[in-house]
């Protein structure tokens, strides 16, 4: 038995979406020609963006397709703050490393000034930090940038209040995680700018979006042929687009289900572990995300054991360069360098079941003891 719970990271491709891909990939023509192949295939990459447009509470024109999740954040982070004369960038402390590091590379490259908008215990942002930093400061901040919810978590972030903040600040939100999970509107928030990605709703691989409100034009990544308002040029992914579309529109995220799983999981988990502690549950989460420490492990070691009774789950903590580091998120949220290097996400999707559940709380208080003995062992 194989269970996989990472859907946080990618999810299984809708069989809707495959069927759809397939069909566009049998068809010829450069969305950008004027003949009629062309205009057949441009014509499903529009009908895409309406679908896409409603899905997410936008105008199809906000719609500019991308190549990722990573490429729409770094257009609209580093967009706005090019459009912009300020220098000030407000983040969150637990953002992405696809928003933290293109602000990083703009205080390294572009001397702007980057503050963190520091978060509680749950892993909920400072309300009170945010609205002292711009009342104090609103004239020298060229954009604010807050994510939805959190990958490594599942916490959802005020969203609506960061804007109700702002005020006339642009303010752009990475929703990667959110989208089709949760209520999303991009006219409702009031956002300027907001980034999906096509690999965590059922679609494929490859394929992001960057919605950007129609009256605001910001300089390009890259540049080319000019598609996509002139911001993102380069030839459309029109296989991926109507994919994702089909995705967006098919609407199978059962987000009842998926939390009666996640909320099953937990409870078990505590039931074996009474010492394990859930991260952010006091905070509203994602249905799907269950980020969990278990003091006195190595997360990086309950990985491994865990993919050896082929259970797939994340570690809470980046590994670059096959270096295990603390999760930021998790410090950031008061957890120590040691506790932040103990932890588990577990993220759950449609395709899961209640004996994936079962299965993976069968296996793993043998796996927590196992990581108990090794880290006892290392710390000899």
């Amino acid at each position: 038995m194989s269970v996989y719970l990472d859907h946080a990271a990618t999810t299984p491709m809708f069989d809707i979406a495959i069927d759809a891909m397939n069909t566009s990939l049998r068809k010829l023509g450069n969305p950008s020609s004027l003949h009629a192949e062309g205009r057949s295939t441009r014509k499903d990459v529009e009908d895409a963006r309406e679908k896409i447009a409603k899905g997410v509470g936008c105008l199809s024109s906000e719609v500019i397709f991308t190549g990722s999740g990573t490429e729409a954040n770094n257009a609209a982070i580093k967009g706005l703050f090019w459009h912009s004369d300020k220098k000030v960038i407000l983040i969150s402390s637990i953002e992405h490393h696809a928003v933290l590091d293109p602000a990083h590379w703009l205080v390294e490259h572009e001397g702007a000034e980057l503050i963190e908008i520091p978060v509680d215990a749950d892993g909920v942002i400072d309300l009170a930090f945010l609205k002292k930093t711009v009342a104090e400061r609103a004239s020298e901040i060229a954009l604010i940038s807050v994510m939805h919810s959190n990958n490594e978590t599942g916490v959802i972030q005020p969203i609506a209040e960061v804007v109700k903040i702002a005020g006339d600040i642009p303010v752009h939100c990475d929703a990667v995680q959110s989208f089709t999970k949760v209520a999303l509107s991009f006219k409702d928030l009031g956002l300027f700018a907001m980034t999906i990605s096509g690999h965590k709703v059922g679609g494929p691989l490859g394929i992001g979006a960057l919605i950007l409100r129609r009256a605001v034009e910001i300089p390009a990544l890259l540049h080319g042929g000019g598609q996509e308002r002139d911001i993102r040029s380069g030839t459309l992914n029109a296989p991926s687009i109507v994919a994702l579309a089909a995705a967006v529109e098919a609407k199978l995220y059962d987000a009842s289900k998926v939390a009666e799983l996640r909320d099953s999981f937990e409870a078990g988990v505590l039931a074996s572990r009474p010492d394990a502690v859930i991260n952010g549950k006091s905070a509203p989460r994602l249905p799907g995300i269950s980020n969990i420490t278990f003091p006195g492990t190595r997360s990086d070691s309950l990985l491994l054991l865990m993919d050896s009774q082929k259970v797939s789950c994340s570690t809470g903590a980046a590994c670059t360069a096959g270096v295990h580091r603390p999760s930021h998120v998790l410090m950031a949220m008061g957890l120590t360098d040691v506790l932040s290097q103990s932890s588990l996400r577990f993220s759950f999707g449609t395709t899961n079941t209640a004996s994936d559940v079962a299965y993976a709380l069968s296996v793993l208080p043998d796996v927590i003891e196992r990581g108990l003995a090794a880290n006892a062992v290392g710390r000899k």
